[in-house]
């Protein structure tokens, strides 16, 4: 028996669309973002999927994105678990900071060492090394048991909190997780052999209007 496990990264932030360092700040969606949950619910929604339990950070752009697509799936109340286990990754001394002004200040170099190398932390903040250091033991003991089991999962978090589930998931090294980019509002399906390997994977993108 095989389970299926959704991963979808919150729709565009307020602070995605300001080119701002997110992290655990608690920023709230954009309208482009809420359109973009809202669809996400309805692609999975069409697939005819129903989900038996929902995943999300303690961060309300996740929370919200996932609210969007239980509704969209017509399971407005299911039961819904918060963990700050899926946040997205702290940035520090970062945080609240617009890119291009972290740049002028630490220079191009550094800032790309931060934000794309995997074990490198900026000040004061985490590295994906360190993200992953919470996020896969939340998933092994809270998670992955649901899918196990033949359960259909939600999963509605971050960037890097996503890349850290997705490369233990894939088998990725720490070197490829960071190229990965993962589009805002866009669901990745899984289904896992009941040995927890990845039997088949399929991101759901977008109609061409």
């Amino acid at each position: 028996m095989t389970g299926t496990l959704v991963l979808v990264r919150h729709g565009q932030s307020e602070w995605n669309m300001k080119n701002l360092f997110t992290g655990w700040r608690d920023v709230d969606l954009s309208a482009q973002g809420e359109a973009e949950a809202k669809a996400a619910g309805a692609r999975l929604a069409a697939r005819g999927l129903k989900f038996d339990i929902a995943f999300t950070s303690a961060l309300k752009r996740a929370q919200k994105t996932c609210q969007y697509i239980l509704d969209a799936t017509g399971q407005s109340d299911l039961k819904t678990i918060r963990d700050q286990a899926l946040n997205e990754r702290d940035y520090g001394d970062l945080n609240g900071l617009n890119k291009d002004d972290a740049r002028a200040k630490w220079g191009e170099e550094q800032v790309h060492v931060w934000r794309r190398s995997y074990d490198t932390p900026p000040p004061g903040g985490e590295s994906l090394k360190d993200t992953g250091a919470r996020v896969w033991p939340y998933y092994m003991h809270d998670m992955q048991p649901h899918v196990l089991r033949g359960g259909t999962v939600l999963v509605a978090a971050h960037g890097n909190s996503l890349r850290a589930l997705i490369m233990a998931l894939e088998g990725i090294s720490g070197e490829e997780i960071v190229k990965l980019e993962l589009a805002t509002g866009v669901p990745i399906i899984y289904r896992l052999n009941a040995d927890s390997t990845v039997a088949s994977k399929e991101v759901l993108v977008a109609e061409p209007a």
